[in-house]
């Protein structure tokens, strides 16, 4: 089943889907970067290679976070049933605004569901957390595969006796 959502992206209407994910996705990756640091002011405190390595960052999730939301609707096309990767995907994007969110206001959102603590800096603008981000949108990737790859049909067969 998982070669039939592969083909099920040459599709018009999967193609246009995976590109409104991408732009979506790119543009939630951004405003969570600008949050964090603006990236004038991460080119001057670390350099151009972190700028580069965190726009990278970006597409590379926006492609895969994409790519995990075609999965899960054809999925959904495929099977008639949820699955549970996708759930990682939405985790990475939470996980993010919580952690790349500006102090003051993961601050503010924690205090307000009664959660008080002091934030650390983050080391390398974020870094650490993005690629943390990555391995969960992976982590979904591979068991939405597996899902699709080992999908067990809901029909009971009655055996003829």
């Amino acid at each position: 089943m998982f070669a039939q959502a592969l083909q099920n992206l040459r599709q018009k209407k999967y193609i246009i889907q995976a590109l409104m994910f991408f732009v979506v996705f790119m543009v939630i990756y951004t405003i969570i970067d600008s949050l964090n640091m603006s990236y004038k002011e991460m080119l001057e405190t670390y350099g151009l290679y972190l700028v580069m390595i965190n726009i990278g960052l970006n597409i590379i999730m926006s492609i895969l976070s994409s790519f995990l939301m075609h999965l899960s609707t054809s999925m959904i096309a495929l099977k008639a049933n949820a699955d549970k990767g996708s759930t990682l995907g939405f985790i990475s994007i939470i996980f993010g605004i919580l952690t790349y969110g500006c102090t003051s206001c993961v601050i503010a959102f924690f205090a307000s569901i009664g959660i008080a603590f002091s934030v650390v800096a983050l080391p390398l603008a974020g870094l650490p957390y993005k690629l943390i981000s990555l391995l969960l949108i992976i982590l979904g990737i591979l068991f939405i595969r597996y899902e699709l790859e080992h999908s067990k049909c809901k029909v009971k067969l009655i055996e003829k006796t």
